[in-house]
């Protein structure tokens, strides 16, 4: 039965969140209401709600982000009560405010209690005024750079700059030396700014070796709070969590029981309703220790980890929110919150770890995942559905619950490997192996352990995988065989040697080359007909019989070990790759923006010079010049969509001017 005073909620979100937070509400029989902008009217999250409004264009800031378009859709469609899920207006005072004056519940705390923790200046004085221990560091009003570099002096460095109203890294410089303080500062204020629209900062104490562990938290109308123990969430990548888990390795019932407390109090004194994360930092370099964790914020929302919460408590998160938003006491006490084996967390996204991890859009011409004993997929897309440059590009969480943390870590990464994402192209196989990394596995890692194992990650170009291209090229000559066939109206085969595909001779071994582009490089194939069927190599390897190949027109995909290559035939009679013989040509990289374009047709250019800027899933990309020369053609305007690979502009190459 559902909670009391709720029939229906509005689901201010999007993706893989908000299918979610409708599945929990479709079974306490709540009626589900989705929003959408244009980008996402056939999104999997529109299908599964019961209605759906339409809340604006595609950016986000002109849909997702629109106070009153979403208030006017809850008021149209009858909703009781909205949830913000995460992101986007899940953390916004003055969205929680307008929800409770047009008389609809806010899923979430009060607008408070979000202001007091949403400046990290304010929330760690309030902090240390509730006797939360707080990273060392000075956290007032005074903003004089002479000012702020004597405190970094007194705290002792290594510093950090924070931007007072951050997140996601940005604003943020880490200090070595007084002497790079002026720059730092100058760097974290102008960042802050463009980001935040707010330049001040905070200086805390840098911790050498630091592990990231937050509490979920949780608390009732009736004055309860309590903590559903803690998450490790100290994989991270320029500030964004990769894998995350609980409980935290290496982490005593004391030091939880510790945490915990400090928790709940940070929960108390800002007047806490319903559920938050209060996270902190640890000093990992002598072992988790009683006096070595300190306050670093707290999120007043739900977490995009919470399903590893879920899994060793066996609990729904979600239920808890809405019965608590609905007036109703938390449901359990301190001591009867359990904590049952270990569960992990992966976050699979739409990128390329071998470039830097840009976001790669486009069609998701084949999605699977694996189900077994233990696995959770969390998931806002399906195959065929479109993964766009306007939004986050999460494709799913994957989550595995085992009884031990090896056996949780295994069946993730067994997972990953099986997991099949074709179209564009994704971090699983580096999910995978850093799930089998031995310094995580073996608890010796902190927030620098990614960043400093990224080659053995394989992320970074790994070149040409042969066998998949050899593989691709097979299922070239399959397609082309049931093209064939299926002409004649006979079944598809490959090894008679009367077909007019099989390159017989009556003497020696039958051969012929095949002229393909593989990912663009244009690759020769060579195709040995024997009475078995075709065995095709590249380079000498042979066809990698573990690939999983999928056909999609004229292409042949091919996953194998997480990676993906694309084969097309080549016309020789055109120049396919579109790049021959020029090295001046600039591509887009990604789907994006055009943001700026830096320079004009006919104006003289150096090798690196900033060219234009291209905007795709909330980051910024700058293309630079190939080589020295002139520009002989711009083909985009700012403001214009650019496919992957789209033509940017043209340099044509000169030399280089004479230094005098």
């Amino acid at each position: 039965m559902g909670p009391t005073m709720f029939s229906s909620v509005l689901i201010a979100n999007r993706g893989e969140i908000a299918c979610r937070i409708a599945r929990t509400a479709r079974r306490l029989g709540l009626r589900t209401i989705a929003v959408y902008s244009d980008a996402d009217a056939q999104s999997l999250h529109v299908r599964m709600c019961d209605t759906a409004h339409r809340v604006g264009p595609a950016p986000a800031s002109e849909s997702y982000l629109r106070i009153d378009a979403l208030i006017d859709a809850a008021k149209a469609s009858g909703a009781d009560c909205i949830h913000p899920g995460y992101g986007f207006l899940s953390e916004n005072a003055g969205f929680a405010e307008a929800c409770r004056d047009a008389g609809i519940v806010f899923v979430g705390p009060p607008a408070d209690a979000i202001r007091a923790m949403g400046l990290k200046d304010r929330a760690k004085a309030l902090m240390e005024k509730a006797g939360v221990p707080v990273v060392p560091g000075f956290h007032g009003d005074m903003q004089d750079p002479t000012f702020l570099k004597r405190k970094a002096f007194e705290i002792g460095y290594p510093v950090l700059i924070k931007a007072v109203a951050g997140g996601g890294g940005k604003g943020m410089r880490k200090v070595e030396r007084h002497a790079d303080f002026d720059t730092a500062l100058e760097a974290a204020k102008r960042e802050a700014t463009s980001a935040f629209g707010d330049a001040r900062v905070l200086i805390e104490k840098y911790v050498g070796s630091p592990r990231h562990i937050e509490m979920q938290v949780f608390a009732d109308r009736h004055g309860n709070v309590i903590h559903l123990n803690e998450r490790d969430c100290t994989l991270q990548r320029r500030h964004q969590k990769v894998i995350e888990e609980a409980p935290a390795p290496g982490l005593s019932a004391d030091l939880r029981a510790r945490m915990g407390q400090a928790a709940v109090a940070a929960a108390k004194a800002v007047g806490y309703e319903g559920a938050g994360t209060v996270e902190f930092i640890a000093d990992g370099a002598r072992g988790l220790k009683a006096d070595g964790f300190w306050f670093m914020e707290m999120n007043t929302r739900l977490q995009v980890e919470h399903p590893v919460t879920e899994a060793v408590t066996g609990l729904d998160l979600v239920e808890w929110q809405f019965r608590i938003s609905a007036g109703e006491a938390l449901p359990l006490a301190q001591n009867e919150v359990r904590l049952d084996g270990h569960a992990a967390e992966a976050r699979l996204y739409a990128e390329d770890p071998e470039r830097g991890f840009l976001p790669s859009t486009g069609r998701l011409i084949a999605l699977q995942f694996p189900a077994g004993e233990g696995l959770r997929i969390d998931s806002g897309v399906e195959a065929g559905d479109t993964v766009t440059p306007f939004y986050d590009p999460m494709i799913a969480k994957l989550i595995a619950h085992g009884a031990t943390r090896g056996e949780a870590l295994d069946r993730l990464a067994d997972a990953l490997d099986a997991t099949v994402v074709i179209g564009p192209r994704s971090n699983a196989g580096f999910l995978s192996r850093l799930c089998r990394a031995s310094g995580f596995r073996d608890g010796e890692f902190d927030t620098g352990f990614i960043d400093g194992h990224l080659a053995e990650l394989g992320a970074e170009p790994l070149g040409l995988d042969a066998a998949a291209a050899a593989a691709g090229v097979a299922g070239l000559l399959h397609r082309e065989a049931a093209r064939l066939a299926a002409a004649e109206g006979e079944p598809a085969a490959l090894s008679s040697p009367w077909d007019a595909t099989d390159a017989f001779q009556l003497s020696g071994a039958r051969r012929v080359t095949v002229p393909v582009l593989a990912d663009g490089e244009n690759v020769v194939a060579e195709v040995a007909y024997r009475p078995a069927g075709p065995e095709v190599t590249v380079g000498g390897a042979v066809a990698a019989p573990d690939a999983v190949t999928v056909v999609d027109g004229a292409a042949v995909y091919v996953l194998r070990q997480g990676r993906q290559t694309r084969v097309v035939l080549r016309d020789l009679a055109l120049d396919a790759s579109g790049d021959a013989g020029a090295g001046g040509l600039v591509r887009a990289p990604m789907h994006g923006k055009v943001l700026a374009i830096l320079v004009e047709k006919g104006d003289r250019v150096t090798r690196g010079q900033r060219l234009a800027i291209i905007e795709a899933m909330k980051m910024e990309h700058t293309l630079v010049a190939p080589l020295d020369g002139l520009v002989a053609e711009v083909a985009v305007a700012a403001e214009a969509q650019l496919a992957e690979g789209a033509r940017v502009m043209v340099i044509e190459a000169v030399d280089a001017p004479s230094e005098k």
